[in-house]
This record gives C-alpha cells, structure tokens and sequence, in this order.
C-alpha cells in the first residue's frame, strides 16, 4: 500500500465528491460520483455508496479502482489507483456512519447558505434526499498520479 502525504489526504477529503472509475463486464470504464467519509493514517480510502449497482457488480468481480479528483480554479487533481474491499452496510464501523452523516450535514448546511446569499444551485437539497449508504468502499492506495501539468507545479 502507497501512504497518501498529509497534503493529497487534505485535497481529496475538501473535495464535495470524487470520480471514482471501475471496469465493466464489457471491459469499458465506468465512472460515477462518491464522496470520501474518511483517509486513515495508513492511507487507505474509505467512501460510501448508496447504491449497489453498477459500481457494485463491477468491484465485485475487479476490485482494481481509480479515483479522481480535480479542482478547476486551482489547476490541482489527482488520481488515486488501488484495490477496493467491499464492506457491507451491517459491517460498517459506526465511526465511519457517523463521520459521512456529518459531513452531509455539512454539505447541507453550506447549500443553504449559498442560496441565502442568493447563490442559487439545486432548487432542493439533494443531501436532505439522499438514502442512507447500502455499502462502504474501502481502498487500499497503491499509486498516486498528481494530474497538476509539470510546468504549473
């Protein structure tokens, strides 16, 4: 497993949401919007899904995973290539639950915000909808990729 430095830790976790890519049955990529509830000291990445579908069946038969994550304004991203470990609703530490219900209210909160300063987004609050996660991705590091071109770093 590759150790994430304190400083690409902090980027993905300010993130709102990562693309997290798997590999379908057809053999063809598929992408799909995650967000990360937490990096561990070691490293690893842990994100909640709050579907089992295609990013489900598609970890379950390759575990190998990417996830990218890219800030426009400052020109900065990164990809993350590892292994995924499935861990099923009923198996998730509550710490973990605990942490993505926070920064849910967080996301909540900082909509509200905005749309009180008139920065209109989503008409509703898509986090107050959301259900709750059916399974946790659990990524073991085992490459970093900083996407920042050579001659801005």
């Amino acid at each position: 497993m590759t150790k994430i430095s304190h400083e690409v830790a902090q980027f993905l976790v300010r993130q709102g949401c990562v693309i997290v890519s798997t590999k379908d049955n057809k053999g063809y990529p598929h992408s799909a919007c995650k967000g990360i509830v937490e990096i561990d000291d070691s490293g690893k990445i842990y994100l909640l899904d709050l579907y089992k579908k295609n990013t489900f069946a598609n970890l379950k038969k390759d575990a190998r995973v990417s996830i990218t994550a890219v800030d426009e304004h400052k020109f900065q991203g990164y990809c993350i290539k590892g292994k995924a470990q499935i861990i099923l609703r009923d198996k998730i530490n509550p710490v973990l639950m605990k942490a993505w219900e926070d920064r849910i209210t967080s996301r909540l909160t900082q909509r509200v915000i905005k749309n009180l300063h008139e920065e209109k987004g989503h008409p509703r609050h898509p986090e107050a909808l959301m259900p709750r996660p059916e399974y946790l991705i659990a990524v073991d590091v085992q490459d970093i990729i900083n996407l920042t071109p050579q001659h801005i770093k």
